[in-house]
């Protein structure tokens, strides 16, 4: 999660919604990536999106079987639901998203072999979104 948010703070730097993702196989980061959404001007161009095509790219397949997602805030449905055709093994993030993450929907987006871990360093994840939106209303 660590390198997550190593990500996040990327995305931040970039005046980027802090989110960042890194994807692990074999013990090994695969892939990393944070929100590029303004950057690219592409509302789908979420960290997890990002990761998700740098792992297949990576792997040579579109399947992420035994790979981990760390993500520093919950995916929303659209990732949650990319995370699902991608069959990926593992989701472990930190930051809850009450408003559009994809458990206050139903958890029956993912792959029904897809386990989730939450609140993994959850204060340091939710602190760089607070600091992000403070400093957006206060501009």
């Amino acid at each position: 999660m660590r390198e997550a948010l190593k990500e996040a703070q990327k995305a931040f730097d970039r005046d980027e919604v802090p989110v960042g993702a890194v994807i692990v196989s074999n013990k090994t980061v695969i892939a990393r990536a944070h929100n590029l959404t303004e950057t690219l001007n592409d509302v789908t161009a979420h960290a997890e999106m990002q990761a998700f095509t740098s792992a297949a790219n990576l792997l040579g397949g579109k399947y992420l079987k035994g790979c981990t997602l760390y993500v520093t805030l919950e995916p929303c449905l659209m990732c949650a639901g990319a995370a699902a055709w991608t069959q990926i093994s593992h989701i472990v993030y930190g930051a809850s998203d009450p408003k559009k993450g994809f458990s206050t929907l139903s958890e029956a987006v993912l792959h029904p072999k897809t386990t989730v871990k939450k609140g993994i360093l959850e204060k340091e994840c939710s602190n760089l979104l607070i600091l992000f939106f403070e400093k957006k209303r206060d501009q």
